[in-house]
C-alpha cells in the first residue's frame, strides 16, 4: 500500500491567534510540508486544484514540478485535476511533462470539482458537468495512447492529425485515479477504463463511500479488468494526533469549531463518530484506519488531510512526524496481514513499464525531421527501442521500486 497526504490548498485563519497567512507564505509552507512528507517516509504528496480565493493552487503542475526537483522518492499526484474546466489537450501536455521532469513520480486524480462559479470562468456550464467529464477524459485517454489523434466531440473544436507533446515518459501514460465524493457515474467511468477510483472519505459516513466503491468494484469486473478484489481503490481521511487523546481533542477543537468546511455544525464528537475524522492518540488512529479494510476491502492508497482549518505549519510538521514515525509503519504491517496474493500493489510508473515491456526495456519517442508541423505520414515519430537501464523507470524496475 501507499500512504501519504493531500492538501486542498486552503488559506484559513488560525482561530487561536487570529492570524491568516499570505498566499506567498502558504505556498512556501506547502512546499516545506511536501518535502517533509518524504523525509518521514510517506509515499505520496497530492495537491488539489482551485481557481478562487481563499485557495492558492491554480497551477498544480508548476508546484509539483518544483517539489519534484527537491525530492527523490515521493509520488506527486493531484487531488484533484479538473477534467471539466481544463482542456484535455493541455492536461495531456502538462502531466506528460511533469512525468518527465519527476522521473516518473507522477499520477493524476481527475474530478469534476465542487465550485460552481469556476465553470463559467472557463467557458463551461456546470449543468453539463458529467457529459464534460466523460467526453474530456475520453479524449485525454486517447491523446496519451495514440501518436496521431483525430477527434470530434461536443465541447471543444475538432482535432485532425494532432500529436500531444511530449509523449508520456517511456510511452506509458500517468496512472489515473477518478475522484468522487458522491457521483456513481464517476465510479462507472473509472471502472470502464480500468483506472483507479479514489473516494474522498471525509465528509460522509463510511456507508456512503462503501456504496460507491462496491459499485466501482462490480463494474471493474463487468468490464473485464479482473475480479472486484483486483480493482484499484484509494481513500482519503482526516486525523489530528497527540500522545494523549485529551491533548489532541483540546488542541484541535478550536480549529474544528471554526473550520469553514465543517465548523458551526455538528459537534466534533458527533462528526468524528459519523465520519473518518479521528482526533486522538496515534493508537486510536491506527485502530480506526486499520479497520478501513473491513469496510472497503483491501485497497492500495491511503491519503490523509493534515494541513487544513488554519493549522500552523509547525503543527502540521509535528503531525507528519507522528504519522510517519508512529502510525504508518504499524498500518503497513496491519494492512499487509492476510492480504490475498491476487490483490494488486499500488500502481507505480516502474510497475506499469514492467507490465508493458517485460524484460525488453521501455521505448522512448524520437521525432522525424521537423517539417514545420507534426504531420509526417502515420506518425511524426520513429519507433526506437531503448535498452533496459537507459530510463529512470527501467532502473527502478531493477531496484524493485
Amino acid at each position: 500500500m501507499q500512504f501519504g497526504i493531500f492538501t486542498v490548498s486552503d488559506i484559513t485563519e488560525d482561530p487561536t491567534t487570529g492570524r491568516t497567512p499570505s498566499e506567498a507564505e502558504k505556498i512556501r509552507n506547502t512546499i516545506t510540508v511536501a518535502k517533509h512528507a518524504e523525509e518521514v517516509g510517506l509515499d505520496v504528496f497530492a495537491l488539489g486544484e482551485h481557481h478562487n480565493p481563499p485557495f492558492w493552487s491554480s497551477s498544480p503542475t508548476t508546484t509539483l514540478a518544483y517539489i519534484a526537483a527537491q525530492t527523490e522518492r515521493v509520488v506527486l499526484s493531484t487531488a484533484t485535476t479538473l477534467i471539466t474546466t481544463n482542456d484535455p489537450v493541455k492536461i495531456a501536455e502538462d502531466y506528460a511533462m511533469l512525468q518527465h521532469v519527476s522521473g516518473g513520480r507522477t499520477d493524476v486524480m481527475l474530478g469534476r470539482g465542487n465550485t460552481g462559479p469556476v465553470y463559467p470562468w472557463f467557458g463551461q456550464d456546470i449543468r453539463r458537468g458529467l457529459p464534460l467529464a466523460i467526453e474530456n477524459y475520453a479524449l485525454l485517454h486517447k491523446l496519451w495512447r495514440e501518436d496521431v489523434v483525430d477527434w470530434e466531440g461536443e465541447f471543444r473544436t475538432p482535432l485532425q492529425g494532432f500529436t500531444s507533446t511530449p509523449r508520456p515518459l517511456d510511452d506509458v501514460p500517468p496512472f489515473v485515479w477518478h475522484g468522487s465524493i458522491r457521483t456513481p457515474e464517476v465510479a462507472e467511468q473509472a471502472a470502464y477504463y480500468g483506472d483507479g477510483f479514489f473516494a474522498n472519505n471525509i465528509f460522509w459516513p463510511s456507508e456512503h463511500y462503501q456504496r460507491l466503491i462496491t459499485l466501482y468494484r462490480q463494474r471493474f469486473a463487468h468490464y473485464g479488468h479482473g475480479t472486484p478484489e483486483q480493482a484499484i481503490v484509494g481513500l482519503g481521511g482526516q486525523v489530528f494526533m497527540r500522545s494523549s487523546s485529551q491533548d489532541a481533542i483540546r488542541e484541535f477543537r478550536p480549529y474544528f469549531d471554526n473550520a469553514p468546511v465543517y465548523g458551526h455544525g455538528p459537534s466534533m464528537e458527533d462528526f468524528t463518530e459519523m465520519t473518518p475524522l479521528t482526533v486522538g492518540s496515534p493508537q486510536q488512529v491506527i485502530d480506526r484506519y486499520a479497520g478501513m479494510r473491513d469496510v472497503f476491502g483491501d485497497y492500495q492508497r491511503q491519503l490523509f488531510l493534515m494541513d487544513h482549518a488554519g493549522l500552523p505549519v509547525k503543527t502540521v510538521l509535528e503531525q507528519l512526524d507522528i504519522l510517519g514515525g508512529q502510525v504508518v509503519p504499524v498500518l503497513r504491517k496491519e494492512l499487509a496481514k492476510d492480504r490475498p496474493a491476487e490483490v494488486p500493489d499500488a500502481p507505480t510508473h516502474a510497475a506499469l513499464v514492467a507490465a508493458k515491456y517485460g524484460d525488453q526495456g521501455p521505448q522512448e519517442k524520437i521525432p522525424h525531421a521537423n517539417r514545420g508541423d507534426n504531420l509526417t505520414g502515420a506518425t511524426p515519430y520513429r519507433e526506437t527501442a531503448v535498452a533496459a537501464g537507459s530510463s529512470f523507470a527501467a532502473a527502478a524496475v531493477r531496484r524493485g521500486a
